[in-house]
């Protein structure tokens, strides 16, 4: 049975949700509402372009880890991208991989408001009230990204994106170090200018840093390297926040 949901996210706390670190997860989910059926787009609901593999297990792993509180979105990317902002021009995704996306085809003004009511204003109200209600240094926004991206090979493996946190990043890059991953700043795609819209947003007006991890993909899907991954990521951060 195909996963429906009725709610736009879910807010996962641990122990008692207070921590330096406040996590999130914008593309957590490939599921879509009640009444909405993938149809001709069933070939996308299991690619990167319906959500992002991985992301949500890390961040439940995270959130346990720091016993902090985490904010998921519950459908797909391609109902709405709540990492864009109400004007971009991808937040509802009408091509992926040079093909259409009929969910979003011809999409009218109507549906697009509904949406924006439904599933992208519940989330971001949610997460500004967890950044409000657990004041904390640093909002960290995990994200997972395939290993070939229209046909070039990906040999990052973690990415430490940022706007304005320069020297936060580079501090928790260097603190990855002992991993062995091939870790880089601002790749495969860059902070800057706006690319990690809800957590730069959400961490500014509640005064903290902001941060997301790009993790590759191939490597979530191996339990052992996942576990890897998130092990590493706590020693990093609890490192340079100092808990």
């Amino acid at each position: 049975m195909k996963s429906r949901v009725e709610r736009a996210y879910e807010v996962v706390v641990e122990g008692g949700g207070v921590s330096p670190v406040v996590l999130c997860c914008e593309h957590a989910s490939n599921a879509l509402p009640a009444g909405m059926e993938w149809g001709r787009d069933a070939w996308i609901e299991p690619t990167h372009w319906a959500w992002d593999p991985g992301a949500a297990l890390v961040t439940r792993d995270l959130t346990k880890a720091f016993q902090s509180r985490a904010v998921l979105s519950r459908v797909s990317r391609l109902v709405i991208d709540t990492n864009r902002p109400l004007y971009s021009q991808t937040l509802f995704r009408d091509v992926a991989d040079g093909h259409p996306v009929f969910l979003n085809v011809g999409l009218p003004d109507r549906d697009r408001g509904q949406r924006v009511l439904d599933w992208w204003e519940p989330y971001h109200e949610a997460l500004s009230a967890s950044c409000a209600w657990a004041p904390a240094e640093v909002l960290l926004s995990v994200h997972s990204f395939t290993p070939v991206y229209e046909g070039n090979v990906r040999d990052v493996e973690l990415g430490v994106l940022f706007e304005s946190a320069d020297d936060l990043a580079a501090e928790v890059m260097r603190a990855l170090r002992p991993s062995g991953l091939v870790i880089r700043a601002n790749e495969p795609w860059s902070g800057k200018g706006g690319m990690m819209f809800s957590c730069y947003k959400h961490a500014r007006e509640n005064g903290m840093q902001a941060l997301e991890l790009e993790l590759r993909q191939d490597l979530l899907a191996i339990p052992e390297k996942r576990a890897h991954i998130t092990q590493h990521v706590e020693r990093a951060l609890r490192e340079v926040l100092g808990f």
